[in-house]
């Protein structure tokens, strides 16, 4: 086996048995491993009736084929299983060294199953696997169970667990791995949860083989050379992290803000990657084999936040500054760190926290029900303490944990949460951008940005130039992205590796490590397979082309101040043509023609 290692494992909390099986090779060629081929194993064994949080879900752990090799920031691995958020396929992407463990372990895919009947955790150390007694553990904060696993296991071993936001089932919560990486949003969280795993500790001595190490080595030193040279990808990262975009996306007019109410931030410039630099960097930091290092190691002195950790990106960033009308980056910073201490999605929290906070400026809620907080936009220590809150399940932070949708649901004013199919939508005003929000509104898994990042190309101009405010074009470029990334996604790759090199060069690394030869046609067709086949699963869940919408706001109320002043969505010119360029049919569904052109029927 080149790439894969040919062994699948899988663990049965509800029997406790462990079991090894032969990675289906057929698949891996048509699907790669990670998204692709984690997506295919959920379809092909979960019902789409199965209540997400129940024993019945899967819970996958994918890494890809370029995964733990030295590809450049080839680190990643995905998480499948049924969304308790919305009930869509959920494919939470993460960095880190947990993937390319793994594989060293020697294994293509972790399959979870059933439900332990106390807490658990998963130590496996290349052939040896066991399931252990998590009691001592469960209700620590992920750092605290990443030291003391890796005390009971081995110091070098790779941790991936929840915190108490998983243990509470609360259907934005995270698994973080290494203590501060995050297959995030979702609620993959709560589905480990709800099995009562707390913990895996992974520690391999194996490697990953490769067909062509000479095609290989020739392969990879030019990516990484093209990516150096990149501004955004040798440079932009590296000194500013993803935190820069702040500045760049509110000088575009299109930077979120107060709940979507504007999309222009005065005072944006005291929470972007250039404060955070000269204030709180400690280091930058990259996952498995990365030379762009986009993370930030961070410190906080003021003792109202102080605290040491990674962190913030540009979403968290947004969602706990902008979006709640705060400039305070050492606040900001803190919210940050607790969520990444309890295992909690940011741009959801963030997000519903300005939910709430529009919800009380417009009198729906009161003192009353925030446990006597002041939740106005603006109100910094309001905005710490509604995180606290949420990150431990206390009092109104109990009801912010479920997200915004079922919050501003809850309270009669479901128009006010700003998600896509139920899931927050990132750190990009589609009035500004419109492509984004096209992508925002078919996107598989809900309100996301990293599925379609055509922010690459309409605001920082990656290789091409449109103008974000037009939306000829955007359909095509959508799809494009989307596919892209799905590919891009299941080898594991970083999406980042993109601001530097294209299709050619992971389809190129992909052959020699394999030994099949992936043309670039052939590697976008994957993608499109893997979007498709996401797109199947959807629709049995009784998603319609009444789902591919955007929040009412984004298409009604135009931005008011900024570069974008009086701008809105236009998604009715763009949704026709996208379906249309996808093969499906006016309602959104894949066409028999297409669906046989891509080996799905």
């Amino acid at each position: 086996m080149f790439g894969w290692t040919g062994t699948t494992l899988r663990v049965d909390l509800t029997k406790g048995t462990i079991t090894r099986e032969a990675t289906d090779l057929e698949l891996a060629h048509d699907y790669l491993g990670a998204r692709g081929m984690g997506g295919k194993i959920m379809i092909d064994e979960v019902a789409p009736d199965t209540d997400a949080l129940s024993p019945a879900n899967k819970l996958i752990f994918s890494p890809g084929p370029l995964t733990g090799t030295f590809a450049p920031s080839a680190g990643r691995f995905e998480v499948v299983t049924k969304a308790p958020l919305n009930n869509v396929i959920a494919g939470s992407n993460s960095g880190g060294a947990f993937g390319p463990e793994l594989k060293y372990a020697g294994y293509d895919a972790l399959i979870i199953e059933g439900k332990a009947a106390k807490p658990v955790y998963l130590w496996i150390k290349n052939d040896e696997v066991e399931i252990r007694d998590a009691s001592a553990v469960w209700g620590h904060t992920t750092p605290d169970t990443t030291d003391l696993v890796r005390a009971e296991t081995d110091e070098d071993a790779k941790v991936a667990c929840i915190g108490p936001a998983g243990e509470h089932l609360s259907p934005i919560a995270n698994i973080m791995n290494e203590m501060h990486r995050a297959a995030g949003r979702s609620g993959v969280g709560a589905v480990m949860g709800s099995k009562n795993l707390k913990a895996i500790a992974v520690f391999g001595t194996g490697a990953v083989t490769v067909a062509d190490p000479d095609r290989f080595k020739a392969a990879v030193m030019k990516a990484r050379k093209l990516i150096q040279a990149h501004p955004v990808g040798g440079t932009g990262l590296k000194a500013y992290g993803t935190d820069v975009l702040v500045n760049i996306l509110n000088q575009t007019g299109a930077l979120p803000t107060r709940n979507y109410q504007d999309g222009y931030f005065p005072t944006a410039d005291k929470t972007g990657g250039e404060s955070l630099a000269a204030k709180q960097l400690v280091r930058p930091k990259g996952c498995f084999s990365c030379i762009i290092s986009c993370g930030r190691v961070t410190k906080v002195d003021n003792p109202a936040y102080a605290g040491y950790g990674e962190g913030p990106e540009y979403e968290s960033a947004w969602a706990f500054g902008a979006d709640c009308g705060i400039d305070d980056l050492d606040a900001i910073t803190k919210a940050n760190f607790l969520c990444n201490e309890h295992g909690i999605d940011t741009i959801s929290l963030g997000s519903t926290i300005a939910c709430a906070m529009e919800l009380f400026e417009l009198g729906v809620i009161t003192a009353k029900d925030t446990d006597g907080v002041q939740l106005t936009f603006g109100n910094v220590p309001a905005m710490v303490e509604m995180t606290r809150k949420a990150c431990t399940g206390e009092g109104f932070g109990a009801k912010l944990a479920q997200g915004s949708y079922r919050l501003a649901e809850s309270y009669g004013h479901p128009e006010l949460s700003m998600t896509c199919k139920k899931q927050e939508t990132p750190a990009y005003d589609p009035r500004g951008v419109q492509g984004i929000g096209l992508n925002y509104a078919t996107n598989n898994r809900g309100g996301d940005h990293v599925r379609g990042y055509t922010i690459a190309i309409e605001v920082l101009q990656n290789g091409a130039v449109m103008d974000p405010r037009v939306t000829e074009g955007k359909a095509d470029l959508d799809i494009t992205f989307q596919n892209l990334t799905g590919a891009l996604d299941s080898a594991g790759a970083c999406l980042f590796s993109t601001f530097g090199i294209g299709a050619g060069e992971l389809a190129e690394m992909l052959s020699a490590v394999t030994g099949v030869e992936y043309s670039v046609d052939e590697f976008m067709k994957i993608g499109e397979r893997i979007w498709n086949q996401e797109r199947l699963w959807n629709l049995k869940q009784g998603y319609t082309t009444d789902d591919d919408a955007l929040p009412k706001r984004l298409l009604t109320e135009p931005i008011k101040t900024g570069p974008a002043k009086g701008e809105v969505n236009h998604l009715d010119k763009m949704l026709p043509e996208y379906y249309q360029l996808r093969g499906w049919d006016e309602k959104g569904v894949p066409t028999k023609a297409k669906l046989k052109e891509l080996s799905l029927a």
